[in-house]
């Protein structure tokens, strides 16, 4: 990949959610929510607190974590939209 986020800002790429409910019926793409999981494709370095230490993000490459449906910023790369966003954003991560 071709991006390097910078500071506390991470690269997510969206899990794409199930198209078909429990009972058998097949969701369109356009009627479908947008995915709130992704998988974190890459993280920058951190930022840094008042004293000019750089603080350790709290998420790593390959952690699935879970976001708002809005959160950051959509990018096209080779193909595959991605969001880049501030850790901030992220609400949690999902254990295996």
């Amino acid at each position: 990949m071709n991006l390097r986020p910078l500071h506390d800002r991470v690269i997510v790429k969206r899990i794409e959610s199930e198209t078909t409910t429990a009972s058998g019926i097949v969701i369109p793409d356009n009627a479908a929510e947008k995915p709130d999981q992704g998988e974190v494709i890459a993280v920058g370095p951190g930022k840094f607190d008042e004293d000019g230490d750089r603080m350790d993000m709290s998420v790593k490459v390959g952690d699935r974590v879970l976001f708002g449906k809005y959160s950051g910023q959509t990018v096209k790369v080779n193909g595959d939209e991605l969001l880049v966003m501030k850790e901030d954003d992220l609400f949690a991560v999902v254990e295996k």
